[in-house]
């Protein structure tokens, strides 16, 4: 990867054959052994850190003006810090084999004239004669050591690289999710929108289960392109070719889970349950909880009222430890009425794709990625009012 890189963008094999210490993490460029002077005038060493955004696999381009440092405050000869550098104290978090690189500072001090760099050569060599100018002058130091730090970081989940991630500076709080095996039951309405959120989380491993083919019906509460060819095959064909191009770790099975399936579930460390049978909740149910397994349930009941469609969604969290208490409250439908066969199922995409993401946001929640105030374990949504209501996990049951 790190030649691929290099070859395919001018700008940076121009600092690699200058000599320059590049090297690849996390989706940003490193730049080692920048020479710098502290506040004693003594030389040290330091690295600049600048993100990479993707334009596609193999070429690169810059998101803005500004460099982060791994270092202290650089000086002048006078003993003083280096004026019109701007920025100021700062962390970000680079991948184990960059662990000697500790971020604590941003500059940014863009070209007058342009306003912009041209390319990393410019930016790179603009902020080095800034940095490494007093210590070149004072200590001959040198910036050009031609030292190649090839490890490229991959993102070993997605096929394509997670400029978001590095863009938004929150690589170590999604780092969370790298040893989470997420298990779906369902790719119905809420349960397909569930795995397209999940797609795009770094988890470690998905595994899907659904038993039925596509119809139309699925293809109004569904994301992404719909193709006529589609209609009659399995869900779980259908959705694999849609996502497999985008991660690695996705295993979609057409399948009904039932309690002989332990084995499908060995590993898993969350499930989502997202189907509209009691009876087959049921089963799912008692073999996540002799499994040991948490796992969220959701649902929706709507129905029409007054010339308009009215209720509510649900979306409950069984913790490992409280499943079977919680279980036996009743709070999702766990038998088969025999009205089900006479009853309308009214779904809509908006609200399918409202219900998957109230469960995976309370999922990331969990995972410590947001911030959870209050710990639910119970959410309902109230269509009319557009309120939701929780019932707290530090209520008894």
């Amino acid at each position: 990867m790190f030649q691929k890189l290099v070859n395919h963008n001018n700008d940076i094999l121009r600092l690699v054959e200058k000599g320059y210490a590049v090297a690849f993490d996390s989706n940003h460029l490193v730049v080692r052994d920048i020479p710098y002077l502290d506040s004693d005038r003594k030389l040290q060493f330091g690295a600049i850190v600048t993100k990479l955004e993707f334009i596609d696999q193999e070429r690169v381009t810059q998101t803005d003006h500004q460099i982060f440092f791994a270092g202290s405050i650089p000086h002048g000869l006078d003993g003083n810090p280096i004026s019109n550098l701007g920025g100021g104290p700062c962390q970000l978090t680079l991948s184990e084999a960059s662990k000697e690189v500790v971020v604590q500072r941003s500059f940014s001090n863009k070209p007058k004239s342009t306003g912009k760099f041209q390319d990393f050569f410019e930016k790179i060599e603009s902020y080095v004669a800034i940095i490494s100018g007093p210590a070149i002058e004072l200590h001959n130091a040198n910036p050009h050591t031609f030292r190649a730090v090839k490890e490229v970081i991959p993102d070993s989940i997605f096929k394509f690289h997670d400029t978001l991630t590095s863009r938004a500076e929150i690589a170590d709080i999604s780092a969370k999710f790298k040893d989470d095996v997420i298990a779906i039951f369902g790719l119905g309405g809420t349960g397909v929108y569930v795995l397209d959120f999940l797609v795009k989380t770094p988890v470690r491993e998905i595994r899907a289960f659904d038993l039925d083919e596509f119809r139309v019906h699925n293809a109004f509460r569904s994301p992404g392109r719909v193709e006529p060819t589609e209609f009659g095959k399995p869900k779980a064909e259908i959705y694999r070719s849609r996502y497999e191009n985008f991660r690695t770790g996705l295993l979609i099975t057409r399948k009904f889970i039932d309690a002989s399936c332990s084995g499908d579930l060995d590993g898993v460390t969350f499930a989502f349950v997202c189907v509209d049978k009691g009876s087959s909740r049921a089963e799912i149910f008692d073999l996540l909880i002799s499994m040991g397994i948490p796992f969220i349930d959701v649902g929706m009941g709507l129905n029409r009222k007054r010339g308009s469609l009215n209720g509510m969604l649900r979306t409950t969290y069984y913790s490992a430890e409280q499943a079977r208490k919680l279980r036996d409250k009743g709070l999702a439908e766990l038998a088969d009425s025999p009205d089900d066969l006479y009853r309308t199922n009214i779904q809509i995409g908006e609200l399918n794709a409202l219900n998957a993401s109230m469960a995976v946001l309370r999922f990331k929640q969990l995972r410590g990625f947001y911030f959870d105030e209050v710990s639910y374990y119970h959410l309902l949504f109230e269509v009319s009012d557009l309120k939701i209501l929780g019932e707290s996990s530090f209520n008894e049951f």
